[in-house]
């Protein structure tokens, strides 16, 4: 059941950082770095997207959508913006596009259960879909935990928060792991193929759009039927972190996943952690990360089968 802590407004994010991309080459210029498809993004759609090595690992993830005709905003977290929008700047070229950090303009929170028709948004909406309120900010409908609708709330800095219970950073951190939606952040650079961490299974990798960096390498995970690593979500009874190593009963020295994001639950029992796993490291048992033993639940969403 969903701690009832786990309601409300959070303060602003400190975790997440907003890159603008503006320009009449903006939509073109992030199409073909990012594993979405921008050409085709409608106003009232974000897009979950990750920027990927040549080797198909994920550098960085975003939650981006079309904020003006010619300017996008990308959410990501914050201790990746510095390197990702160096990264980003070196393929600009001559493409009529200026990328900067936006962090400072907007204020980001979360929003969890009645928070969100209290900011003027739908929380019946769909994962993904993107509504302006009638004060100025945006709201962005995202995944789910347990029952109670989620969204992430942007608005200029300065803006009035949304009317609602205070909803602990922490809270919220949890709330991500559980829905099963992980951003990429500083400790888990370079870990992952989207598809370990199910980007695929929930919007956030286009198959049907041209090249990006990596893209050979992330399509044929899909189409050849080689994903061995999946992610999970677990709990446990100890702290865990990103960027631990996880390991089965059957043998101590070799990992067989890695966790990629991890939160005390608001109620104070125990932590959830979302894990890359070896698929056949399920069927092993016993999976620890040091002493902490993991328990692994049932995924909140359907895994796109391999195609």
């Amino acid at each position: 059941m969903t701690p009832p802590l786990f309601q409300g407004v959070t303060p602003p994010l400190a975790t997440l950082g907003v890159i603008r991309a503006d320009g009449p080459d903006a939509a073109a210029f992030l199409h073909g770095q990012l594993t979405q498809d921008f050409l085709l993004l409608k106003d009232d759609a974000a897009r979950l997207a990750a920027l990927c090595s040549p080797k198909g690992r994920m550098l960085a993830s975003f939650i981006a959508w079309r904020q003006a005709p010619e300017q996008f905003l990308l959410v990501c977290a914050q201790d990746l913006l510095a390197p990702t929008l160096k990264r980003l700047s070196m393929f600009v070229l001559r493409a009529k596009v200026k990328l900067v950090d936006a962090t400072a303009e907007h204020a980001v929170r979360g929003l969890a259960g009645a928070a969100i028709a209290a900011a003027g948004a739908d929380p019946a909406a769909t994962p993904g879909q993107r509504q302006a309120t009638a004060d100025g900010a945006t709201v962005v409908a995202l995944h789910g935990c347990e029952g109670v609708p989620r969204a992430l709330w942007v608005a200029p800095a300065g803006h009035a928060a949304p009317q609602g219970n205070e909803l602990a950073a922490d809270a919220w951190a949890w709330s991500e792991v559980r829905s099963g939606v992980v951003p990429i952040s500083a400790p888990v650079v370079d870990a992952f193929v989207p598809q370990m961490l199910n980007y695929e299974s929930v919007g956030g990798v286009s198959f049907k759009k041209g090249c990006y960096p990596g893209q050979e390498v992330v399509a044929r995970s899909q189409f050849r039927g080689t994903l061995k690593r999946r992610g999970y979500v677990v709990t446990a009874p100890a702290p865990l972190a990103a960027g631990q190593e996880v390991f089965a009963a059957a043998d101590a020295d070799q990992p067989v996943g890695t966790v990629a994001a991890a939160a005390p639950a608001p109620d104070g029992q125990g932590w959830a952690a979302f894990v890359s796993l070896q698929t056949a490291a399920l069927a092993a048992g016993g999976l620890r990360v040091g002493e902490v033993a993991l328990d692994v639940q049932p995924l909140p969403y359907p895994l796109l089968e391999d195609l």
